[in-house]
């Protein structure tokens, strides 16, 4: 009998997991578990009456670094290569990104008036700690956040000086698509029918290579059999795996196991989540009064928007017929921190109402929207708070020290952008396989 190999979360980590455990010379069988009926986690598509595309979660993936050249890769793998809309480097929405300060939209990182520039290193950071992981600079940790910048200012001692020289450059695969997006120096892209088109044709994928895709199973507890086997528990059944690849939020997983594994579940226990309320808006015969990828808000500004993301100016592709101008609104922060611990009710109108609000006061846009679509995302984004990378490696040495065949994979643990999150699956399968897997 091969190996069994059950893979928790059908999001896309453990869709890439499972993707590439499947491609091995001699694949082991694979089990993907999902605990939802659908697969793709937080990427979803969602087209509109007049087939514009919402996404209510990640919108474009930057092709930048290796890790962008290897989903990439992936996409072409898939035979996406046609799906693609690239963003290119000469274009508005890869030029121009906007913070809105004092009540008006400045320009990044030039185009700020000499009173700014003393505030705007503070407010472009905790801006950003906004815009990526909806969190607040003061708590997060730099070094896990944004390695390349820890590893900047190790090396050049200096944050902007580490961004200017670039923090070192790691092996790159090639591929046309690839060598495409290199020459037209391209910020981000998308796929036609929206980025939820990369799960669909893994599942696809998947199906097509033998691997078992359960939904619908939420997994109730991870027990060690007598031989070192996993018995995996599901609601109406169980399964057995010689090894288990966990792309599920860690203080789910720390729920599941064992007594045995208490150490290594107090360690995925603190890391924590925060909430993130995306509300997709789109406007017929309305202009913005800039083009760009959008806009961050600092925390002093407005404790509740994160930014506006301006999704017509990068892919009008996606914007229907007759087109209409579509903007996400992303709600989070102190202000949803307070609400969701008070216990008050997190209604639709709430989410819309501060929306529309948002998108009148700091783009103008006071006509009411044509569509409007309101999704809050529940402890979506992980928070690498101060001493995160210390609970992996205290994760690290416990399963080492236990030989624990258990492999974490996902945004817990070292990224949260949809490429960390591939590469984390596709990492977590070499170290399961022991090699590199190959077509």
């Amino acid at each position: 009998m091969g190996r069994t190999v059950v893979v928790l979360g059908g999001g896309i980590s453990g869709l890439a997991a499972s993707y590439h455990l499947s491609r091995a010379p001699c694949p082991p069988k694979v089990v993907l578990v999902e605990g939802s009926e659908r697969l793709g986690g937080w990427i979803r598509s969602v087209r509109g009456p007049n087939g514009a595309i919402f996404e209510l979660g990640p919108r474009g993936i930057r092709p930048a670094g290796a890790l962008g050249a290897r989903t990439l890769l992936l996409v072409s793998e898939l035979g996406l290569d046609s799906e693609v809309l690239p963003v290119r480097g000469d274009h508005p929405a890869a030029q121009n990104r906007f913070l809105y300060v004092g009540g008006a939209l400045h320009a990044l990182p030039t185009g700020l008036s000499p009173s700014l520039t003393l505030k705007v290193a503070s407010l472009a950071m905790d801006s950003l700690c906004r815009g990526v992981f909806a969190g607040n600079s003061r708590e997060l940790s730099i070094r896990s956040c944004f390695p390349s910048l820890f590893q900047a200012e190790q090396t050049h001692r200096s944050v902007l000086l580490g961004l200017l020289l670039g923090a070192g450059r790691t092996p790159q695969p090639d591929s046309a698509l690839i060598r495409q997006a290199l020459a037209e120096r391209w910020s981000q892209w998308s796929l036609r029918g929206g980025l939820e088109m990369l799960p669909q044709a893994l599942e696809t994928h998947l199906t097509s290579r033998g691997v078992s895709v359960l939904r619908g199973q939420p997994v109730c507890g991870l027990s060690l059999q007598a031989e070192g086997r996993w018995k995996v528990s599901l609601r109406d059944s169980s399964l057995e795996a010689d090894h288990v690849i966990s792309a599920i939020p860690a203080s789910v997983l720390s729920e599941l196991l064992p007594a045995e594994a208490a150490p290594l579940a107090r360690a995925l226990s603190a890391i924590t989540a925060v909430s993130v309320a995306v509300v997709n808006l789109q406007y017929q015969g309305a202009h913005l009064p800039v083009q760009g990828f959008g806009h961050l808000v600092p925390s002093s500004e407005d404790p509740g928007v994160l930014g506006i993301v301006y999704d017509s100016v990068a892919f009008p592709e996606q914007d229907g017929s007759p087109p209409g101008l579509r903007v996400t609104v992303m709600l989070g922060g102190s202000w949803l921190q307070t609400l969701e611990a008070s216990g008050c009710v997190l209604s639709q109108e709430l989410f819309q109402q501060r929306a529309q609000e948002a998108a009148a006061t700091q783009l103008g846009l006071k006509e009411l929207p044509s569509h409007c679509l309101v999704h809050l995302h529940k402890n979506c984004i992980p928070q690498y708070t101060l001493g995160h990378w210390q609970k992996l490696e205290s994760a690290r040495q416990f399963l080492a020290a236990h030989r624990l065949p258990l492999t974490l994979a996902g945004a817990s643990y070292e990224g949260v952008a949809v490429n960390d999150c591939i590469e984390s699956g596709r990492q977590a399968a070499v170290s399961v396989l022991g090699t590199e897997p190959n077509g």
